[in-house]
Order: C-alpha cells, then sequence, then structure tokens
C-alpha cells in the first residue's frame, strides 16, 4: 500500500487516501519486486510460441521463492481490472506485465496455465490459488 493524493469532490482540500495493492493508481511495477536482469532472462526464454512454461518462467523471473507478501503483489499487477481474479484475457498478456513489447501467450499456453491455476474450475485465478501455485514449486 501507499498513499496517494485524492483531491475532494468539491475541489477545495486535499485529503490522504491510503491506497490497498488493489488500486489502480498507486500499482507497483514488476521491477519493483523482481530483478530486470531476471525479467529479462525470463522474457527471453519464452520468446517462441508456445515455448511458455509457467514453472520454468517462475523460477527464471525470481517469482519461485518469493515471499508470500511479494507474491501477493506480483498477482495485484497481473489482476489488471482488479476484479480480485485474473481471467483468461489478463493471463494472455500475462508477458506484457513484466516487459510491455513482449509477446502475448498462445491461446494452448494461456488454456495451460489457467488449468494449471485454476483449482475451483471457475474459469479464472484467484490470488489464493496463484500464491499456491508459486509456493507449490
Amino acid at each position: 500500500p501507499g498513499l496517494c493524493f485524492l483531491w475532494t469532490s468539491d475541489l477545495k482540500q486535499y485529503n490522504f487516501l491510503h491506497l490497498s495493492h488493489r488500486t489502480q493508481s498507486c500499482k507497483m511495477a514488476m521491477k519493483d519486486i523482481l530483478s530486470e536482469a531476471n525479467i529479462a532472462k525470463a522474457i527471453d526464454s519464452v520468446k517462441q510460441v508456445d515455448s511458455f512454461d509457467y514453472k520454468k518462467f517462475f523460477e527464471v523471473a525470481g517469482i519461485k521463492g518469493q515471499s508470500q507478501d511479494h507474491v501477493h503483489k506480483i498477482f495485484h499487477i497481473l489482476d489488471k481490472d482488479k476484479s480480485g481474479f485474473i481471467e483468461e484475457e489478463e493471463l494472455r498478456d500475462f508477458l506484457k506485465c513484466f516487459v510491455a513489447d513482449s509477446r502475448v501467450l498462445s491461446d494452448k499456453e494461456t488454456k495451460e496455465f489457467l488449468k494449471a491455476g485454476d483449482k475451483d474450475n471457475d474459469g479464472k485465478i484467484s490470488g489464493d490459488e496463484f500464491v499456491s501455485m508459486v509456493t507449490a514449486l
């Protein structure tokens, strides 16, 4: 969480607003959690279509071994619409959360990634499911 200014509706004063990890306006970047060198290696390792393996990517990027708090922060970055879940469309853009000009995951990669993380079969990955997915490695 961080502090941000919020201009009140009457536009006469500033109020401080303590923002949760789910608030988009003070969103942290992956490079604030993971090393840029590891991110670059991980992205480089999946340049070819259908080469993405989440276990290998999590290891190379340095996600594996992070504290649960950091894994939750990573989840909130991936949850672009702040719904509390990572849906299929967000998974497709997974690599772009690390490096903006990365490729999108193929349909096959996206579906395999979703299947691996979606333990309750609701078609999306919750924060707890994502943490479990990472810590199970």
